[in-house]
């Protein structure tokens, strides 16, 4: 999901302040971490919890996806040539 937000007063000063004092590398990062901080906090432990491993599943299912792709791009077989 890409989403454009437009911050300023107190919240841009916030958000400029966590990447300048190096929290975050990006701000990006940071909204992201405040959202991972609501959801932590407004949403039923168990819920959200389960919302997280089922992302990390996902996450995990494209690497292997990727890693398998790019072996097939070596030749197929994953074996080096002797």
């Amino acid at each position: 999901m890409e989403t454009i937000v437009r911050l300023d007063g107190a919240a841009e000063a916030i958000l400029e302040e966590l990447v300048k004092k190096s929290f975050y590398k990006t701000k990006s990062e940071a909204i992201r971490a405040g959202i991972l901080e609501l959801g932590r906090e407004y949403i039923p432990k168990s819920e959200f919890e389960g919302k997280l491993i089922s992302e990390k599943k996902k996450e995990d299912r494209c690497a292997d996806k990727e890693r398998k792709s790019q072996i097939g791009d070596l030749g197929g077989n994953g074996k080096e040539d002797r």
